[in-house]
């Protein structure tokens, strides 16, 4: 609010600058503080800054303000094209309030060529424009640390698990026992925390990956489990957004006069048919983001009820992940011993790296089962 305050030219001057890092863990909120402290630059109450009740503060906050430019990358990275758009975009003079900002979520997956084009207006920003950039961490596998040395940095801590409760409660209508629970299994992600409480699938799917852990000890069970929640997910991700992907295609053949007769509409085809193979790479990219995405919730549900394992075998006095799989985690603390814990712990952070250099799903976690069922000394 500071930073707000001085870009009205309100208190120390120092406490304003261009270019933002904001950090947090997953979950905490990220994104929801850039659209605040955006909201705050373009808020037009004269006595209130970030009042969230003018038309500056409600635009900004529901990502239709002209001035505020939110962008939530949908695919694996973003692409040097893409950055030099967005940074044309920033550049302008904004229309209706006095600052044009810029908002780049998931800026973990900026490339070295997209990072490289953003450093020079990180660095020397237009001065009607602020740019804030979020991600994961500081970590050089997160972020480049050129940009990072650029920009000032805020960290978004996670909520806490009564505030999640609280979230779920008011704002869904969950059951407090629901929601604890929600808040526990998902480490504090509120946007998780949500789903789970409404999504029923979601509820499913996570039981089916904590289960995974009880049908190492059953020979081939683990592994058709396995293949069917891979190709579950897989269809999921094509059949929820087939039909968004359907009416994205038939926007753009509208646009381009596709199906169009008479003289120039050969002309006009031949191009056409080249945005349309971009345009169907493109929802190709996101589609493999979105799965990579569901498989690595699965291996975070996972990782979990071996972390609660650990926890019960050591009797360390912490929350469980999982506190509705306590028996689970207490039979697998019984049956596997410390080093075979921290080893199965190894196997599923190894699959989420074979998944991130493209290996095939089913066998990424095929190989991942197999060094589970080493690590457990399953027969």
């Amino acid at each position: 609010m500071n930073a707000a305050a001085a870009a009205r030219g309100i208190g120390d001057a120092r406490a304003m600058t261009h270019s933002w890092l904001f950090t947090g863990p997953p979950g905490s909120g990220r994104s929801n503080a850039a659209l605040a402290f955006a909201a705050a630059l373009v808020c037009t109450d004269p006595d209130e800054i970030g009042c969230g009740r003018c038309k500056g503060c409600r635009d900004a906050l529901s990502s239709q303000h002209t001035d505020v430019m939110h962008v939530v990358p949908k695919e694996l990275t973003i692409k040097v094209k893409e950055t030099r758009e967005y940074i044309a975009q920033a550049a302008r003079m904004p229309t209706v309030a006095p600052w044009r900002v810029l908002i780049i979520e998931n800026a973990d997956r900026l490339g070295q060529d997209a990072s490289d084009a953003l450093l020079k207006t990180v660095e020397e920003p237009p001065a009607h424009t602020v740019i804030i950039l979020c991600a994961p961490s500081t970590d050089p596998e997160d972020f480049s640390q050129t940009l990072r040395s650029r920009c000032r940095h805020l960290y978004i801590p996670a909520p806490s698990e009564d505030e999640v409760v609280r979230i779920l409660m008011q704002e869904e209508g969950a059951t407090e026992s629901d929601a604890r629970l929600a808040a526990a299994t998902t480490l504090r992600h509120v946007g998780r925390a949500r789903r789970m409480v409404n999504d029923k699938s979601v509820q499913i799917r996570r039981a089916q990956a904590i289960n995974l852990a009880e049908l190492v000890f059953h020979g081939a069970q683990a592994f058709q489990a396995v293949a069917s929640l891979v190709k579950a997910t897989e269809k999921t991700a094509v059949e929820d957004y087939a039909e968004e992907d359907a009416e994205e295609r038939a926007k753009l053949e509208q646009a381009l006069g596709v199906g169009a007769k008479g003289r120039g509409a050969a002309k006009a085809l031949r191009g056409a048919s080249a945005s349309v193979k971009a345009l169907e790479a493109s929802q190709k990219a996101r589609g493999t983001r979105r799965k990579r995405d569901v498989f690595d919730l699965i291996l975070v549900d996972l990782a979990g009820i071996y972390r609660d394992a650990l926890a019960v075998q050591s009797d360390a006095k912490v929350s469980l992940t999982h506190p509705d799989f306590q028996p689970l985690a207490a039979e697998l603390a019984e049956k596997v011993r410390p080093e075979g814990l921290v080893a199965c712990l190894d196997a599923i952070a190894q699959c989420r790296l074979r998944l991130q250099q493209q290996v095939s799903p089913v066998v990424a976690f095929n190989g991942m089962l197999g060094h589970i069922r080493l690590a457990c000394e399953a027969r």
